[in-house]
């Protein structure tokens, strides 16, 4: 099967529709699929529901589509730093569902593995557990939380070979690999394409069987503040 595709549009193409479900790797500004997300945005798709930890910022990541309006709903662990997600969600325009981190990335995981759902402390007594089943192990309550499965995953990796073997470098192996398995499509945005066979397999984050469209790309590589500190 050919997998590498010219652009993130062509990538895409065939897979976007209206009130899709989305899940998109990356944390903050970190590996995430910047160009896919472009991509969606000049397709204009709109009533998205998007699983990813947070939204991006206001001009860059998924902050482009909400400025567009075109999410509906965000299963999300950190909203931050984005003022139209705010106003959004504030005028009742956006639908908001919290997930704690780990939460969110063993919902994807889940998802992709075939579990339905599964049992956990984190958020009993919360918000997050509010109309949601509890079921005591121990003497201990637990939450019930269910898997992800959403229409399309995209996600930004380091390296691919041909047949779609991840790599992800650093910090940018966070959401991505549970987002990249739990969707029916999974189409990946990479920094460098290399022949099969020549990734060490002990080094393959994500198997090329979940990576059904690849494109590799240049990536601004934002980050979302700088520190600095003064000389002593």
């Amino acid at each position: 099967m050919q997998k590498i595709f010219g652009s993130p549009t062509s990538a895409l193409e065939g897979l976007l529709f209206d009130g899709m479900f989305i899940a998109a790797g990356g944390f903050g500004l970190c590996g995430i699929p910047e160009l896919l997300i472009d991509a969606i945005r000049k397709a204009g798709t709109k009533d998205l529901t998007i699983a990813s930890n947070n939204c991006g910022v206001d001009d860059f990541g998924l902050g482009v589509l909400l400025k567009k309006k075109q999410i509906k709903k965000m299963i999300s662990s950190y909203v931050g730093e984005n003022v139209e997600f705010m106003r959004q969600y504030l005028s009742s325009e956006l639908e908001l569902e919290f997930n704690p981190q780990g939460t969110l990335a063993e919902r994807m995981r889940a998802g992709g593995a075939g579990i339905a759902g599964f049992y956990t402390k984190t958020g009993v007594g919360t918000v997050v557990s509010e109309g949601k089943e509890t079921k005591s192990f121990n003497g201990e309550t637990f939450v019930l939380e269910t898997g992800i499965a959403a229409d399309l995953s995209i996600v930004k990796a380091w390296k691919a070979d041909t047949t779609g073997n991840l790599v992800f470098r650093k910090t940018a192996r966070n959401f991505n690999p549970p987002a990249a398995t739990c969707g029916k499509i999974c189409v990946a945005e990479v920094e460098e394409i290399v022949p099969a066979g020549s990734l060490d397999p002990d080094h393959i984050h994500v198997p090329g069987i979940y990576i059904h469209r690849l494109i590799q790309g240049r990536h601004e590589k934002r980050i979302e503040q700088r520190t600095t500190r003064a000389a002593v």
